[in-house]
């Protein structure tokens, strides 16, 4: 939901009124993920206090053409004085960037002192999959259906939404997003239609072995469920948290013996790695992940390639040669 311009008490009503237009074109246009939007909104309304003091006063669209690249210099400089890490400050810019193109594409304002502004270096980071074998361990009804003192329904609920995971790529919040009537149970249920970040639509290929843990799950679940409404609830019957879903993980590791990287998202990057280290196509992976960029995509040939090293060095017999 976008917020009034009377919510930014720091900016100027022209500012603010200019902010809600470029929030309202994010969500209905660019069809911006909500969480997104939310960060966004904290970037600005940030911005818009650092002014207020800066500039002695609420900013106008005046101010906002005139800012040089100092001041947007000495806005991030504070930023890190609060404890905002690299990572945290390049949003806050790319927060600024977007809605000053917006006012540049509408004509409104033009400020070419921003792009002076180099955004900061972020740590490169590369995912960490587990290994083929865990990930089947962690994603088998079997390994599951051991789980002491836990109700068999709960542990068939959360061996479908693992295999779901690492079976079709799907982020947590994508396969607890389904409801009922997307279920894939029958053998003509080929695909699943998910809708991703930014409202983008994809098509997902379903193994026999998800639709077989789904149906178990549903066969077993004490909860009248109806078309409408979520395909995995909790112990109330209400729609699954993901938070329930990382804590069965956490007490999986100790008995599959699984490193403390193992995460719902983990089975999501293991899906992307050993498909592309069986010759997967990267833009088949791309589309199967729904990422929006290809360079997204191309992380996790990274983690293949870093595989591959360790497994050579491990392995040739003049690898460790001088």
């Amino acid at each position: 939901m976008t917020k009034t311009a009377a919510s930014f008490l720091y900016a100027g009503r022209d500012v603010s009124a200019e902010t809600g237009a470029w929030l309202h074109y994010l969500i209905t246009e660019k069809r911006v993920a909500d969480k997104t939007v939310e960060a966004y909104t904290r970037d600005i309304e940030q911005f818009f206090e650092f002014l207020f003091g800066h500039l002695a006063g609420a900013a106008s669209l005046k101010d906002l053409a005139e800012l040089s690249p100092r001041d947007f210099r000495a806005f991030l400089a504070s930023r890190r004085r609060d404890g905002a890490s690299n990572r945290t400050v390049a949003r806050n810019l790319s927060a600024i960037r977007s809605l000053f193109r917006f006012l540049e594409k509408k004509g409104t304002l033009t400020n070419p002192g921003l792009a002076a502004i180099r955004s900061p270096k972020i740590a490169h980071s590369v995912p960490k999959p587990l290994s083929v074998d865990a990930a089947r361990r962690l994603a088998s009804p079997d390994t599951l259906a051991s789980g002491a003192g836990t109700q068999k329904w709960i542990l068939a609920r959360d061996a479908a939404v693992f295999t779901l995971l690492y079976g079709c790529g799907l982020r947590i919040s994508e396969a607890l997003g389904l409801c009922l009537h997307e279920a894939p149970i029958k053998p003509e249920h080929q695909v699943l239609i998910i809708t991703g970040k930014g409202g983008k639509m994809r098509q997902v290929p379903v193994l026999p072995v998800a639709r077989e843990a789904i149906a178990k799950y549903l066969e077993l679940c004490p909860h009248v469920l109806v078309a409408e409404g979520p395909l995995f609830v909790g112990a109330r019957g209400k729609r699954l948290s993901a938070r329930i879903i990382q804590l069965a993980i956490a007490r999986l590791r100790g008995a599959l013996a699984l490193p403390h990287t193992a995460t719902p998202h983990a089975l999501r990057h293991s899906f992307a790695t050993h498909l592309l280290s069986a010759g997967g196509d990267l833009r088949g992976v791309q589309e199967l992940l729904g990422h929006a960029s290809l360079s997204t995509t191309q992380i996790y040939t990274e983690v293949d390639s870093e595989h591959l090293l360790k497994q050579y060095n491990k392995a040739h017999p003049r690898a460790g040669a001088k």
